[in-house]
């Protein structure tokens, strides 16, 4: 279905915002909405709202006292919200030729149908999940990198054995969430019914490196894992070792035990 927004405007402004790990949107799949999936709704007096299950909104055509309100209206509905939202901006414009073109920040569209603010805002909210992963990952890394130089020096500080844990469990929860919940580089399901919109998607998703932003993500994550997983291989390693020194002490006292009371066996 096509459907016109913005009344009449040939340049509109479009927000994407991560505003949590997830949006419970059954309240709004109840009431009027323009199209689903992804959920559209209408937002402000000309605008609509581009809603993801995982936790991303996009807005188009709103004001800033809008979006304020819009936001506000969504608080109850965000499960376990971001202090600091990732947010990316963009333009839309409208231009007659039937080709696309993405520069600094400009989206040009033939038309502002609902199919195409769609694949715009599937882009938009897979690139500030990501930008929140690469944020994420690259504090991950921070804290990795100690653990690594201290290789380099020993391998028998069990300091970091939680520590490690901790940081092994947020690495397999990323990747479970941008790979699971976001389906980062799986195509929408809206191009089965508008495979003529499959352009448009496509160099969307190479202005906004989504598919090489993810590979770039993952070799990271993977790097932080077998970091983390080498280090508490090597403390559950030195904890054995310590173990069968203990057994072996302990054999020895009772060996000694035992002679010294046979000594004292032969003297009475």
């Amino acid at each position: 279905m096509q459907k016109q927004l913005f009344n009449g405007k040939k340049t509109v402004q479009g927000r994407a915002i991560f505003l949590g790990e997830r949006l419970d949107l059954k309240a709004l799949e109840k009431t009027d909405y323009l199209a689903t999936p992804p959920l559209v709704v209408p937002a402000g007096e000309q605008g609509c709202a581009v809603l993801f299950p995982y936790g991303a909104t996009v807005l188009f055509g709103l004001s800033p006292v809008e979006e304020a309100s819009f936001l506000t209206y969504l608080q109850p509905l965000v499960v376990d919200p971001f202090a600091s939202p990732e947010t990316e901006d963009v333009i839309l414009r409208l231009e007659d030729t039937e080709g696309v073109r993405v520069e600094n920040g400009i989206i040009w569209l033939h038309n502002f149908s609902i199919e195409c603010l769609q694949i715009v805002a599937d882009v938009l909210a897979k690139s500030v999940v990501l930008a929140h992963y690469e944020e994420g990952t690259g504090k991950i890394f921070d804290q990795i990198e100690p653990f690594a130089d201290s290789l380099q020096r020993t391998t028998k500080d069990e300091r970091w054995g939680k520590e490690l844990l901790r940081q092994l469990g947020r690495t397999l929860s990323i990747q479970h969430k941008i790979v699971g919940r976001v389906e980062i580089i799986d195509k929408p399901d809206l191009l089965w019914d508008a495979p003529d919109l499959e352009r448009l998607y496509s160099r969307l998703e190479k202005e906004y490196e989504i598919g090489e932003r993810h590979m770039v993500l993952e070799r990271k994550l993977d790097l932080i894992s077998s970091t983390a997983e080498t280090v508490l291989d090597l403390l559950q390693h030195n904890t054995g070792l310590r173990v069968e020194w203990y057994v072996v002490i302990l054999i020895v006292v009772e060996i000694l035990l035992s002679v010294y009371d046979v000594f004292l066996q032969m003297r009475a």
